[in-house]
């Protein structure tokens, strides 16, 4: 269920409560909601996801994505998660992943990684990029 994009980096469809077990079993060290709240009925609400996470020891941080698109706060938001994780793994979470992965995606752009390897990277966890190369190529340009 957790998909890995980088050495540090997984993505998910929705977890539940019992996931955080399993993150924890794999030493993620911080869990990051890009869903929002009542999204769909059938989701677990953060506030739970948060609860087992801090009951496991694990960091929480939420930065709901819409399907309206991203945000430049949105993706500052993700720097800073990232960096605050301190190199333990982070697991990000949405509705299939694919927001958590370009998220993702966006926030290692504007951190100067090239954009081939945050392509490749994130087709190895089964996703794509291509919807959001402009923005990518941009924040890639901007940081170097």
């Amino acid at each position: 269920m957790f998909r890995q994009i980088d050495e540090t980096t997984y993505a998910s469809p929705q977890i539940e409560v019992a996931d955080v077990a399993e993150a924890h079993a794999m030493g993620i060290g911080m869990i990051i909601n890009n869903r929002p709240e009542d999204e769909s009925p059938d989701q677990t609400p953060g506030a739970e996801i948060e609860a087992a996470a801090k009951a496991a020891g694990i960091a929480y941080v939420a930065i709901p994505v819409t399907h309206a698109g991203f945000s430049m706060p949105q993706v500052e938001a993700m720097q800073t998660a990232l960096a605050e994780a301190g190199g333990k793994p982070v697991l990000a979470y949405c509705r299939s992943g694919t927001r958590s992965t370009l998220l993702w995606a966006l926030a290692q752009a504007r951190s100067g990684m090239a954009t081939d390897a945050i392509a490749a990277h994130a087709a190895g966890a089964g996703y794509d990029v291509g919807p959001i190369m402009p923005q990518l190529d941009f924040l890639a340009a901007q940081a170097n």
